[in-house]
C-alpha cells in the first residue's frame, strides 16, 4: 500500500508547505508533543508534513508495511480488524490522536485498517525522521512505547502475528509486565502459548533482564508440573517467550468459583507442586514467587508451576523487595539469604488459602501485612476445618514457621508426611510420565544436487523436532 501522501492528487492532497500559528498551537497540546521534552518540539514540528484524506479514503490498510504515524488534527477515522473474512470495528479516533505509531515502534507489519469518516487533516511522520530524533531525545521513544502498551493492553482482539516460526491467534491474558496470547508453531502446526513483555517494561533493563531469566530457567527444567518452554524470540522491541499451551485455570480462578477446594483435590494438587518445586530444587532454582495465581489446573487436575520470573539460586541474597507481598517469606521481607525453605513457607502460605478458603493474612495494608509475615503465626485453621486431618493440621503450622529452621527443610520431607494421607482420603497416586514411544517413517526423493540443500533443511527441521522431545533419525538408501 502506498502511504497516503503518495497516493495521487485526487486521494490525497497536501495541504501547505507551512505550518500556521494555528496548527503550532494546536500540535503543542497534543498528549504526545506535551510529553516530550520542549527542545524536541522544534525538530519533530520540522519533520513532520501536514495531510488531507477525503472522507471514505482508506489511510491504513492491515498487513502493509508501516512507514509512518500520524497525528489527526482535524476529522475522525475508524480502525477496525480483519479476521477469518470478517471486520470488526475497534475504535474511532479523532483529534489529538496518534494513528498508526504501533508498526512505527515494533517494526511489524499494520494490525489494523484505519479508514477515514469524515474528512481528515493530519501531520505525518516518517519512521526514517523518528528514528533519527528518536535517537537524539529517547523520551519520545519511551512516550509512544506507553502509548503501544496501552493499546496492547487493552486490545480484546489481535490480527495474527508472526513471531519467529510462530503466529499469534488471540488473547489469552494479561498480567503486570506481559500479556499471553494463543499461537501456533506454523511448520509443525503446534498449539503454544506466547507470553509478551509489555513494550514499556522491555525498556526497563531490571524487568528485560528478569523476563529472560524467566525463559533461560524453565527451558532447563523438565518436568510434568512444571510449565514447558519451548523457545525465546527477541523481536518488534520485546521478547517473546513461547510454551506449551496449557487448558483450564489458574488456582485463583478456581477459588473465585468455590470457596474452598474440597481436601482430596488440595492434597492432590499439594502434592504435585511439592513434586515440581523439588525438582526445580534439585536443580538449584528457587521459584521466589509461589502463590494460587502461579499454579495453574488443567481440566485433568493435572497441576503446573508457572512464572518462574523471579528464579535465583539458593543462598541469593534479595537486594529489592519483589514478588507478591501475600505470600512473602519473612527471609523475604528482611532481603535476607534464600533457599528453598522460602518456597516453602511460600507455598504454606498458599495453601492455607485453598485448603480452608481464607487467607492466612487478610490485611490489605502492605505495612500490616509485613508485619503479620514477621510476627504472626497463622491462625489456627481448625477454627474454619474443626475435623482438618492431623497431617495437613501439621503441614500448614509447620510450614509457616517464621524461622527457618523449624520449617520443613525440604519438598521431600512435605511429600513423606502428607503421602499417607493421600492413601486415606482416596486420592490416585501421581502417575508416572507416560514412556510411551511413537514412530512415524518419511521417505524423501531427492536428485544430487539437492542434497547439500536438503540436509540443511533436515538440520533445522530436527532442531524443532528436539524442542518437543522428538528424534529424528536419518539413513541413506541407495538409487531405487
Amino acid at each position: 500500500m502506498k502511504e497516503p501522501e503518495d497516493m495521487g492528487k485526487k486521494e490525497l492532497l497536501t495541504k501547505k508547505d507551512r505550518m500556521s500559528d494555528q496548527d503550532y498551537q494546536f500540535l503543542l497540546q497534543t498528549p504526545f508533543f506535551a510529553a516530550i521534552p520542549e527542545d524536541a518540539r522544534f525538530h519533530l514540528m520540522v519533520a513532520m508534513k501536514p495531510v488531507h484524506l477525503p472522507s471514505g479514503e482508506r489511510l491504513i490498510a492491515q498487513g502493509d508495511e508501516g512507514d509512518s504515524f500520524y497525528i489527526i488534527q482535524n476529522g475522525s477515522c475508524s480502525v477496525s480488524l480483519e479476521k477469518a473474512g470478517i471486520v470488526r470495528p475497534l475504535a474511532v479516533l479523532g483529534p489529538g490522536d496518534l494513528v498508526g505509531e504501533m508498526a512505527i515502534l515494533t517494526g511489524e507489519h499494520r494490525n489494523a485498517h484505519v479508514d477515514a469518516q469524515t474528512d481528515m487533516d493530519l501531520w505525518r511522520l516518517s519512521r526514517t525522521a523518528f528514528e533519527g530524533i528518536c535517537n537524539q531525545y529517547p523520551e519520545i521513544r519511551h512516550f509512544l512505547t506507553q502509548v503501544v502498551t496501552d493499546r496492547f493492553a487493552r486490545a480484546t482482539l489481535t490480527a495474527d502475528r508472526t513471531v519467529g516460526k510462530y503466529v499469534i491467534t488471540e488473547v489469552l491474558g494479561r498480567g503486570g509486565w506481559s500479556i499471553v496470547y494463543k499461537g501456533v508453531h506454523t511448520m509443525l502446526n503446534m498449539p503454544v502459548a506466547i507470553k509478551m513483555l509489555k513494550h514499556n517494561m522491555a525498556m526497563d533493563p531490571d524487568f528485560l533482564e528478569k523476563f529472560q531469566n524467566e525463559a533461560r530457567v524453565i527451558a532447563n527444567l523438565n518436568h510434568e508440573n512444571i510449565v514447558k518452554v519451548y523457545d525465546i524470540e527477541q523481536l518488534y522491541r520485546t521478547v517473546f517467550i513461547i510454551m506449551e499451551q496449557l487448558e483450564g485455570v489458574s488456582l485463583v480462578e478456581m477459588l473465585r468459583e468455590v470457596t474452598r477446594v474440597p481436601l482430596p483435590r488440595a492434597l492432590n494438587i499439594l502434592l504435585q507442586v511439592c513434586h515440581g518445586l523439588g525438582y526445580a530444587h534439585e536443580k538449584g532454582i528457587i521459584h521466589g514467587d509461589v502463590k494460587p495465581g502461579n499454579i495453574f489446573i488443567q481440566k485433568n487436575d493435572k497441576a503446573k508451576i508457572l512464572d518462574f520470573g523471579l528464579a535465583r539460586r539458593p543462598g541469593t541474597k534479595g537486594d529489592r523487595l519483589v514478588g507478591t507481598p501475600r505470600y512473602f517469606s519473612p527471609e523475604q521481607i528482611r532481603m535476607g539469604l534464600l533457599d528453598e525453605r522460602s518456597d516453602i513457607y511460600s507455598l504454606g502460605i498458599s495453601a492455607y488459602r485453598i485448603i480452608t478458603g481464607q487467607e492466612a493474612f487478610p490485611d490489605n495494608d502492605i505495612a500490616n501485612l509485613l508485619q503479620c509475615h514477621l510476627y504472626e503465626h497463622i491462625p489456627d485453621p481448625r477454627l474454619v476445618i474443626p475435623d482438618l486431618p492431623d497431617e495437613l493440621h501439621r503441614f500448614l503450622v509447620k510450614s509457616s514457621e517464621k524461622d527457618p529452621t523449624l520449617r520443613y527443610q525440604s519438598m521431600e520431607e512435605i511429600i513423606h508426611d502428607l503421602q499417607p494421607l493421600s492413601r486415606q482420603l482416596g486420592v490416585a497416586p501421581l502417575a508416572e510420565p507416560e514412556r510411551h514411544v511413537n514412530m512415524m517413517g518419511l521417505f524423501l526423493f531427492y536428485r544430487s544436487e539437492h542434497e547439500e540443500i536438503l540436509k540443511r533443511l533436515v538440520g533445522e527441521f530436527g532442531q524443532e523436532l528436539r524442542k518437543i522431545g522428538a528424534v529424528l533419525r536419518d539413513t541413506d538408501f541407495k538409487d531405487i
